[in-house]
C-alpha cells in the first residue's frame, strides 16, 4: 500500500518512487531511488530538497521488502564454498570463497526460476571458476515479493546444495607419449609442454612424461610403470584414430577396468577417450590438444581435477554446445 506522510514519521519505511536532488549549474540527479529504507541520517537531506511529505510502500503482512526477500534467498543458498554480497535492491551476488568445479543442481534451478518474482542466474555449471568470482545472482523482482513465493523457494533451495564449488584435489598426472616418429627423434615433441601448462590452473602435478614407440605393449607398460608410481590421472597422448597403425586404444582397453566412452559428441577432440582402472583416470587424447586451444580434453580436465567421475550419459549431453 502507498500512502502519503511526514517526512519526521518515514524513518524505517521505503520509499514508494525516485527522489531527485537539484543543485542549479552544478548537479542533477538521483537522490534516493525507489525502494529506498528511509534512516534518521536521511531526514537532513530529504529536508533540503523541500520533501516534507513523502510516499512510502508500507507492505502487507505477506509481503517481503525486495532486499529482505533477497537476503532470505542467499541464505537459502548459503554453502561453504559460497561467500554472498550484502543485498542491494533486491539483489545479491554469489561469490567462489576458492578455486575449483563450479557444480549446479539445473534441475531445481530450473523450478526455482518457473516460480515468479525472484530469479537465480548462474554460470555454466561443471566451469572451472577462481576464488572471488561471481558465480551466481539472486534478484527479487518487484519491490514487494510475495513471501510465499519466497518460501517456496526456500523449499526447493533447502537440503542438498544447489550451488557450490568443489575444491580441485592434490593429484599426479603422468603422460604416455605414442609414435615412432617422436621416439625416433624425427620430429620435436609437442605434446609434454601442451599438457603441462594445462595441468597449471588446476593445481595438478606433472609426475613426468614417457615417450614410447607405436607398439601396444609398450604402450601398456608405460601406462602401468605410471600405475606402480601412483599417478592419479594417465594421459596416452597421440595414436588415437581408427588407423591400423595407432594402438593407443587398445592399449587402454587392455589396461581400464571401466571404458566410459570412446569417442565424444565434442569438436575438436572428438576422438578422446575417457576410461578408468580402478581409481586411477586414464585418458586418450588425440593431436587437437597441441594445435587446438579448446578440446574435449579441456571439458574433463576439470572435472576429475574436482574428483567428479564423468558418466557415459554426462557425455553424451556434451553434444549441446560441444562445437568449440
Amino acid at each position: 500500500m502507498k500512502r502519503e506522510i511526514r517526512v519526521e514519521d518515514a524513518v524505517g519505511m521505503v520509499l514508494a518512487h525516485d527522489l531527485t536532488r537539484i543543485v542549479p549549474g552544478e548537479f542533477k540527479g538521483r537522490l534516493f531511488a525507489k525502494g529506498h529504507r528511509i534512516s534518521e541520517e536521511d531526514l537532513p537531506k530529504l529536508l533540503a530538497i523541500g520533501k516534507e511529505h513523502i510516499f512510502v510502500l508500507e507492505p502487507e503482512a505477506h509481503e517481503l521488502h525486495e532486499d529482505d526477500a533477497a537476503e532470505r534467498m542467499a541464505r537459502a543458498l548459503s554453502h561453504e564454498s559460497l561467500r554472498f554480497t550484502e543485498p542491494n535492491e533486491g539483489k545479491v551476488n554469489a561469490k567462489a570463497a576458492h578455486d575449483g568445479l563450479l557444480v549446479i543442481d539445473v534441475e531445481r534451478l530450473d523450478a526455482i526460476n518457473e516460480i515468479g518474482d525472484v530469479v537465480v542466474v548462474t554460470k555454466p555449471t561443471r566451469q572451472a571458476v577462481r576464488a572471488g568470482q561471481t558465480v551466481a545472482g539472486l534478484r527479487a523482482i518487484p519491490l514487494l515479493v510475495d513471501a510465499a513465493k519466497i518460501a517456496a523457494y526456500e523449499v526447493i533451495a533447502g537440503g542438498e546444495p544447489l550451488v557450490r564449488v568443489l575444491p580441485f584435489l592434490k593429484r599426479s598426472v603422468g603422460v604416455v607419449t605414442t609414435g615412432s616418429e617422436v621416439f625416433k627423434g624425427r620430429i620435436t615433441d609437442k605434446f609434454g609442454p601442451r599438457i603441462q601448462e594445462k595441468l597449471v590452473p588446476f593445481g595438478l602435478t606433472f609426475a613426468g612424461q614417457r615417450i614410447v614407440d607405436d607398439q601396444m605393449d609398450d604402450i601398456v607398460e608405460a601406462i602401468r610403470a605410471f600405475q606402480a608410481e601412483k599417478a592419479d590421472i594417465i594421459l596416452v597422448t597421440g595414436g588415437m584414430s581408427v588407423d591400423p597403425d595407432d594402438r593407443s586404444p587398445l592399449a587402454l582397453r587392455t589396461v581400464a577396468t571401466e571404458v566410459v566412452t570412446y569417442g565424444m559428441p565434442v569438436l575438436p577432440g572428438s576422438m578422446t577417450m575417457l576410461a578408468y582402472a580402478g581409481e586411477t583416470v586414464l585418458m586418450g587424447l588425440p593431436g587437437c590438444v597441441i594445435y587446438d586451444e579448446v578440446t574435449a580434453f579441456d571439458w574433463l580436465l576439470p572435472r576429475v581435477a574436482a574428483g567428479l567421475r564423468p558418466t557415459r550419459a554426462e557425455i553424451a549431453r556434451f553434444g549441446c554446445g560441444g562445437l568449440l
